[in-house]
């Protein structure tokens, strides 16, 4: 009995502790990567749509635009650029024939000939990830040495196909063989996260891989930056945290989105890999793109990952700091209202000072502040900074913080929903945050042509000290005819700066007019407009499951089974919001985890009604095994409904879930 109980303890032993990781052996090239990679990769553009053409377009684009002159130098490959065979003679893979007709050699010297530098991919696997191209599995050292060959500078090392052997094994044999290339080529390890490459990754990639693929969609950005910013410990020069390639220019996000994406890569020393069309971009996200200032904080020298000191309610603040000893800071709001984050000097470590200098990264310009560093943010939006103590701080314009806030109504809906005839009140609020007083100091609100707009209260101060605010209250009403959509409301700060003139300091929020609410009896959901969307992983789909990020592209919903021709396909977490205006008494619906994924064997979620702030119903969980099971809840006297899918707390992977069947009652 004794010994059986020794065994038994051993086993459960070996299984509660992870197994010492092997030692990784030689480092990679430690002279390569010591800022964070910059450049770009074609994957989130095209695909396997790609050619040679498209590839020198995009080096010759680097020069003419810009790109080139502030930091971006790698014009990477991804997958599909080879033959699905390789060389019969020589073992080597060999360039596609119609897609690189010319040769990747040819390529490589086109990109080099513009001071630039070349990038290219393959998998840890039998196949890559697309299945168009070998992969470089027990091929590592003649994949390696033709890189080296070709001229290639970069190598993105993909996951697929790896026949379940161990990543670190895998990964190391690739670093190994480009190590005895000889050939300075920085090395990214693209594990997706899996194997928690950031325990080991150091001294056997550059750069690794923290999560899975991104796509263009705000949901899948947060997703990436709530994985990626705890990480912040692991990174530094020469081994870095990639959360993924940019989206920013692709034109699914806004552009307050895809500054919010950009800011927060870079105030978190990640890759900057470009993964839009610069044939296509428009001038405002390629504006985003060549952002100096923001640059220079990710290039930093330091190599310091920035961290995240606040986190609440979809409210964050990260710190940076620099090698010249100033911090950068980001101020980013999750939320979907407008929302004022602030921190302050001694917060993010600075010295005490009477005075401080804080640069608007966005606006390129310089506020002069006692020590609190804030910014009024619209949904999604991220105000960043670079903060200094100074002496010269009073030569700089005070810094005032001016909001516009619109009261809640429903409890649950965002505030800058604002439904035709209905009243709200909006606040503008103005806070001295300067070391000196402005004088005269008030606000104004102004909203779009034909809304009714009342004054219910307004502050002047003939002097505003440090820290104090002035306050105008307005009650507003769209009209009836309100066009739905989206309007822009309008506050501003007018002041004086003692010995320099006027002030003034504006800003907007967004007012959303939903659609009038639905009428007419049994409707299915899937044919009603609803207010706002969002799913966890592409857009919402009528009638479809949930496929992929693009759109379009799901198949019949159906449930352990059970088709359904009509219903709504989300994927967690999902919310969706219905303006009803208290002319529905009901929803219902069967909602189950969609079976287009069932080969996985994962998927679960939580499905929820509520109407206005109450919930109504709840499926409990539900994963990929169980069968449809019917929900209902009414919404009698509500204004709004609001359909839920949480995932189970388990992650998010595979949680396509369905309304299916779905109906209101109006």
């Amino acid at each position: 009995m004794r010994s059986l109980l020794t065994a038994l303890a051993l086993v459960a032993a070996s299984v509660a502790a992870p197994a010492a990781q092997a030692d990784p052996g030689p480092a990679v090239d430690p002279a390569l990567a010591l800022t964070p990679p910059m450049g770009f990769n074609n994957w989130n553009t095209t695909g396997c749509d790609i050619n040679e053409q498209m590839i020198r377009d995009m080096a010759d684009i680097f020069v003419s635009k810009g790109l080139k002159d502030v930091g971006y130098q790698y014009v990477n490959v991804d997958d599909c650029w080879a033959d699905l065979t390789r060389d019969p003679a020589t073992g080597r893979l060999r360039n596609h024939p119609t897609r690189f007709p010319g040769g990747m050699k040819a390529l490589a010297d086109y990109i080099h000939a513009r001071g630039l530098k070349f990038g290219i991919y393959t998998s840890a696997g039998t196949l890559t990830c697309a299945k168009t191209m070998p992969g470089s599995l027990d091929h590592e050292e003649i994949d390696a040495q033709t890189f080296a060959d070709w001229g290639v500078d970069y190598l993105k090392y993909d996951n697929c196909n790896n026949e379940g052997r161990p990543a670190l094994e895998r990964y190391t044999k690739m670093r190994d063989a480009l190590k005895k290339t000889g050939r300075p080529i920085v090395y990214s390890i693209c594990e997706w996260g899996q194997n928690k490459p950031w325990e080991w990754g150091k001294g056997v990639g550059h750069l690794w891989r923290t999560t899975g693929d991104i796509n263009d969609t705000w949901s899948k950005t947060v997703e990436i930056i709530k994985l990626n910013a705890p990480l912040d410990a692991y990174a530094g020069p020469g081994h870095w945290n990639d959360p993924d390639m940019l989206e920013v220019g692709n034109g699914k996000q806004t552009t307050t989105e895809y500054q919010s994406h950009f800011a927060l890569w870079s105030i978190m020393a990640a890759p900057l890999l470009i993964g839009a069309d610069l044939r296509k971009i428009s001038p405002e996200h390629l504006d985003i793109l060549r952002n100096k200032e923001i640059i220079a904080i990710n290039q930093d020298r330091l190599g310091v990952q920035g961290k995240v000191i606040y986190q609440k309610d979809g409210h964050w603040v990260f710190v940076k700091p620099l090698a010249n000893g100033d911090k950068a800071v980001a101020l980013f709001n999750e939320s979907e209202v407008n929302a004022t984050i602030s921190t302050t000097a001694r917060e993010i470590g600075l010295p005490r000072s009477v005075g401080y200098t804080v640069r608007d990264l966005w606006q390129h310009k310089n506020f002069q502040s006692a020590g609190k560093i804030s910014a009024s943010l619209p949904p999604h939006g991220t105000a960043i900074f670079r903060v200094k103590a100074s002496q010269d701080w009073y030569q700089h314009e005070p810094a005032i913080d001016t909001s516009l806030d619109i009261a809640q109504q429903y409890a649950g809906i965002p505030s800058t929903i604002t439904p035709a005839g209905e009243p709200f009140v909006a606040t503008v609020t103005a806070t001295n945050q300067a070391p000196i007083p402005v004088l005269d100091a008030s606000t104004t609100f102004r909203a779009p042509a034909g809304w009714k707009v009342e004054k219910l209260s307004s502050e002047r101060a003939p002097v505003l000290l440090t820290s104090q605010s002035v306050q105008s209250k307005w009650k507003v009403t769209p009209p009836a005819g309100a066009v739905p959509g989206t309007h822009v409301l309008n506050g501003s700060l007018g002041a004086t700066w003692v010995g320099r003139g006027k002030l003034t300091r504006p800003v907007t929020s967004p007012a959303l007019v939903p659609v009038a609410p639905p009428s007419g009896g049994s409707l299915w959901a899937s044919d009603v407009t609803f207010t706002t969307e969002r799913s966890g992983y592409g857009p919402v789909e009528r009638d479809r499951s949930n496929g992929g990020y693009v759109g379009g592209d799901g198949k019949t919903l159906t449930i352990n089974g059970k088709t359904y021709e009509k219903g709504l396909g989300t994927h967690a977490n999902a919310e969706l919001i219905l303006y009803v205006g208290g002319r529905c008494t009901s929803f219902s619906s069967d909602v189950g985890i969609d079976d287009e994924r069932d080969v996985n064997q994962q998927g679960s979620a939580i499905f929820e009604i509520w109407a206005d702030g109450t919930r109504v119903a709840s499926s409990g969980l539900r994963t990929w095994k169980d069968d449809a099971v019917s929900i209902s809840g009414s919404l009698q006297g509500a204004k709004f409904l609001r359909l839920v899918v949480n995932d189970s707390g388990d992650g998010v992977r595979f949680d396509r879930g369905d309304f299916a069947g779905a109906k209101l009652t109006c």
